[in-house]
């Protein structure tokens, strides 16, 4: 099934939301959790490594979703642009 482009957008920005609403899901609970390693410093010290590795292992994918994430919100920011002005615009043929 293939959707227009406008909507495409859409899904995708919808997706990169939930995304992000996710991820500062994670921070906080994130937070709760190194709170209690906290207290044990090589745990914490442990945790940070296999963080580090993740990351390294994922670094690409997270580039490539960090681009697409900025493409999307670009594209949003100039849909709402061009509504904006074209709202401006039949407002002033209104008066």
């Amino acid at each position: 099934m293939k959707h227009s482009h406008g909507n495409n957008s859409k899904h995708t920005m919808g997706k990169q939301i939930v995304k992000g609403s996710m991820a500062s899901a994670s921070v906080g609970t994130g937070g709760k959790i190194v709170g209690k390693f906290a207290k044990h410093p090589i745990l914490l010290f442990g945790l940070g490594v296999a963080t580090g590795y993740m990351i390294y292992k994922y670094r690409k994918e997270i580039v490539s979703n960090v681009g697409k994430a900025t493409d999307a919100s670009k594209d949003f920011v100039l849909q709402q642009k061009e509504n904006l002005e074209d709202i401006v615009a039949e407002t002033k043929e209104d008066t």
